[in-house]
């Protein structure tokens, strides 16, 4: 019997050589990976819903000597969202990249990228997850520079070595684990760390690594110009799934792994840089001059709402109130995983059918490109936290655990980070509207802006309706 788990990993890094080596036919082969990636990853998914967590023992080598593979609620939810978000961004770019060398490079980057992404969500030791955490990162960076542009080019470098910063953070903090416990299954150190220098050392190396990569204040510098000088297909791969990857790795880490170790103060300590990268990310996203740019610097906000939960988790005791607190948590990943793809790929296309995307210039875009204006709305409605989205749910959960847990100081953050996500939302939409008469079509350019408006919808309605099934997938009870 075929192991859906590996198959989730091998099948886009076939897909990956496949179109290496038939560059004529990438993107009819890339296309097929992206179906074929999919079917894998919601085969992990219906048997994680059925079965709860899952592990695969490659070559018959368990744990400590061998590499393994599990999937749990968290993972199989990530895995379902990167799939969904992928195949979105495939078929967007093959209308985006229609032709030249640059369509030809993007698809192996593209399918490694993916592949070093479901192993990164699915490796149990700590040194697997380095490598996929650094494969990830070099397709990253050599994405980002596709275009060839001095900034695009400047932008991926600077990327490229603040990742190996963090990596090599990451990794040292890897050693003194393996020095201390002499194993890297996270498991077993879940069960063997204890509060002592060298797990406390490897702990903060660790998250200050992660914590680089996933552009938490403030070290965000280097984010707002890789993503916003990318093509729009990556700068929605790297906004929507590369940095929320080493957000889950973190998360991981403080859960599972680093647990007795997590001090209130710890915990308090990234609560108020969230709080700070909510307020400053969406500051500066209300002053951007660009639309990308703008994107960019709400994706710094929305890591820093994702951080907000961590202080708030760490108070509460086991129970329902920290179940749904986890599973809010997974939801405002999702619903920005989603919300930033629509936006960075209508964001793409605005900027190729105007020749720029400079925001006090945007006049008549709604007029000229309906769906894709309507696509930045709801994909505004999402970052906004406005209901029906996932965010409307993650942030109400979050702030009712906030009181629950005698941290009201929080909801001030989220009210003015809240506002500021509506100013610049309505500041793009009030430029994209002007007097001009409204074409006859809604979609003009379908193989791009269907996939742009998909996205946007699911994070700003189905998502928020249909979140109960997110209980069950952790293995928790009750719900909304």
């Amino acid at each position: 019997m075929l192991d859906s788990l590996a198959l989730a990993v091998s099948v886009p890094l076939i897909g990956a050589i496949l179109v290496t080596a038939v560059p004529g036919r990438a993107q009819g082969l890339g296309l097929l990976a992206a179906l074929a990636t999919l079917a894998t990853v919601g085969l992990v998914t219906v048997e994680v819903w059925q079965q709860g967590s899952l592990r695969s023992d490659l070559g018959g080598w368990g744990a400590p000597l061998g590499i393994s593979l599990v999937a749990d609620g968290l993972s199989a939810a990530l895995l379902a969202m990167a799939a969904l978000v992928a195949l979105a961004v495939s078929v967007y770019a093959s209308g985006y990249f229609s032709r030249g060398e640059t369509k030809t490079h993007f698809w192996p980057l593209w399918l490694l990228l993916w592949a070093a992404l479901n192993g990164l969500l699915l490796a149990a030791d700590l040194f697997n997850l380095y490598v996929t955490l650094e494969l990830l990162g070099l397709t990253a960076a050599a994405l980002g520079a596709l275009t060839g542009t001095t900034a695009a080019v400047e932008a991926s470098l600077r990327y490229l070595l603040v990742g190996l910063l963090g990596s090599l953070a990451y990794l040292l903090g890897v050693a003194l684990l393996y020095t201390a416990y002499g194993t890297l299954d996270m498991t077993l150190l879940g069960a063997a760390v204890r509060p002592e220098p060298v797990a406390g050392s490897a702990l903060v190396l660790m998250t200050a690594g992660l914590a680089l990569k996933a552009a938490l204040f403030p070290m965000h510098f280097w984010l707002p110009p890789a993503h916003a000088n990318a093509p729009a297909p990556v700068s929605a791969a790297l906004s929507a799934l590369v940095v929320k990857a080493a957000f889950y790795l973190m998360l991981r880490l403080w859960l599972d792994v680093f647990a007795p170790l997590v001090t209130p103060w710890a915990a308090g300590l990234m609560g108020l840089l969230g709080a700070m990268a909510v307020v400053w990310g969406s500051w500066r996203a209300l002053r951007a001059e660009r639309l990308k740019l703008m994107a960019a610097y709400s994706t710094v906000a929305q890591i820093g709402y994702l951080c907000l939960f961590l202080p708030v988790l760490t108070a509460l005791p086991a129970g329902a109130a920290h179940d749904d607190l986890l599973v809010a948590l997974l939801l405002m990943a999702l619903t920005h995983g989603f919300a930033k793809a629509g936006l960075f790929l209508a964001a793409g296309l605005v900027q190729r059918s105007a020749g720029h995307d400079r925001i006090d210039d945007l006049g008549g875009t709604a007029q000229h490109m309906p769906a894709t204006t309507f696509s930045i709305g709801l994909a505004g409605i999402a970052l906004i936290g406005l209901p029906p989205s996932g965010s409307f749910v993650g942030k109400w959960i979050l702030m009712r655990s906030a009181i629950e847990s005698g941290q009201w100081w929080w909801i001030p953050v989220i009210l003015v980070g809240t506002l500021l996500a509506a100013a610049y939302v309505f500041r793009v939409l009030s430029r994209a509207f002007n007097l001009e008469p409204t074409p006859r079509r809604f979609v003009t350019q379908a193989r791009t802006e269907v996939p742009a408006l998909l996205l946007a919808l699911t994070s700003a309605a189905v998502l928020g309706l249909a979140a109960r099934p997110l209980w069950h997938l952790l293995g928790f009870e009750g719900g909304l």
